[in-house]
């Protein structure tokens, strides 16, 4: 899939998500992919900064703690290679189910002491993807 096909899939279920919610939830909804996006950015970036290759991101997973706890101790949360932004629009095969997975994921990767920071936020994106 495309930059372009999958920004036409987002303006399309957004149109139709948009008559079904309020303004305000909307928004919200669309914020909350802008968001998830620049922690999935600012997650590689840090990666790129301690000089990781794309290799090693490819390699993050739900099965290395020690990984896990290194980024969750310098960025607070951690989200595996299956769940970055960046993966989800080189997926030709992207799908809601992918954003699921991967708001799920970020929920349970949290560091412990910034849980409440994240709380909820990304509430009214996950309520209205089901």
């Amino acid at each position: 899939m495309t930059k372009q096909q999958l920004a036409s899939k987002i303006w399309e279920s957004a149109n139709k998500l948009r008559s079904k919610i309020e303004a305000s939830e909307y928004k919200d909804f669309i914020l909350g992919f802008i968001f998830y996006k620049f922690l999935s950015d600012n997650e590689v970036a840090f990666l790129k900064k301690k000089k990781w290759s794309d290799e090693d991101i490819k390699s993050l997973d739900e099965l290395d703690e020690k990984k896990i706890q290194y980024i969750q101790k310098n960025i607070y949360y951690f989200i595996p290679y299956k769940g970055l932004f960046s993966t989800w629009i080189s997926n030709d095969n992207f799908s809601v189910k992918d954003v699921t997975d991967g708001l799920s994921d970020f929920k349970t990767y949290i560091n412990p002491s910034f849980e409440d920071t994240f709380k909820d936020i990304f509430k009214t994106l996950s309520t209205n993807l089901g």
